[in-house]
């Protein structure tokens, strides 16, 4: 049977194999935790603010200030719309059926290649290896793009904003820019690796595996109360 993936859900993958293989061969899906709405609010802004610098041919401050050399907005709205919806996105179909999809937030320009720019919203500010925890996610977008016979640069950015002061009731934010090298053929086999792994017998969960724990627990508590 072919399947639906994204970046995120193979991120479950990497994390533990066995809740992996169960959401999608016996539709057990780790229970969803308490989501801010926040950082989906911020989202929302930040990109009708980076928007509102296309018409003008600039790049918002946060950008502008780190003298990127010929790097632009990506100026097809009706593409860049697309690439940003939750139900469209950037997909890819292999010749089984089976589909990847991932949504941008933005992307710019350099030339004729693409660059992907990523917002993350902290409460605080970055640990020295906050961005490695993206890398896969870049890496996919990446992946994407070159599947849709997109030029693309062998680098994306992630744009990060964490709480600075109040100013005059003026909230006002840090932003740090962060420069991430993407490898194609990572994210490729990382595809690869998550059809293998689900057309296989159910595998092992990860040592470190929480939600695996609880869930053996529970099993464990049942056949005891019998």
């Amino acid at each position: 049977m072919p399947y639906f993936l994204s970046p995120s859900t193979i991120s479950v993958m990497t994390d533990c194999p066995k809740c992996f293989w169960l959401q999608f061969r016996k539709n057990i899906k780790r229970p969803d935790g308490i989501f801010p709405s926040l950082p989906s609010g911020m989202d929302l802004i930040l990109k009708e603010h980076f928007d509102s610098y296309i018409d003008k041919e600039e790049l918002p401050p946060e950008l502008e200030k780190h003298a990127l050399d010929g790097v632009k907005l990506f100026n097809d709205r009706k593409q860049l719309e697309i690439w940003r919806n939750n139900k469209k996105g950037i997909t890819f179909q292999d010749e089984k059926g089976n589909i990847l999809k991932g949504v941008v937030d933005n992307i710019l320009t350099k030339g004729k290649k693409l660059i992907v720019l990523d917002y993350k919203t902290r409460g605080y500010e970055l640990k020295e290896d906050t961005h490695e925890h993206y890398r896969n996610q870049l890496d996919f977008y990446n992946f994407l793009l070159r599947k849709n016979n997109r030029e693309i640069e062998d680098f994306s950015y992630l744009l990060f904003y964490f709480p600075d002061k109040v100013v005059e009731k003026v909230f006002l934010f840090h932003t740090r820019l962060v420069k991430l090298e993407v490898n194609v053929k990572h994210a490729e086999q990382l595809w690869k690796d998550a059809l293998k792994l689900l057309d296989g017998p159910m595998p092992e969960s990860s040592d470190e595996c929480g939600y695996c724990k609880y869930r053996e627990t529970k099993i464990s508590s049942t056949l005891l109360d019998y």
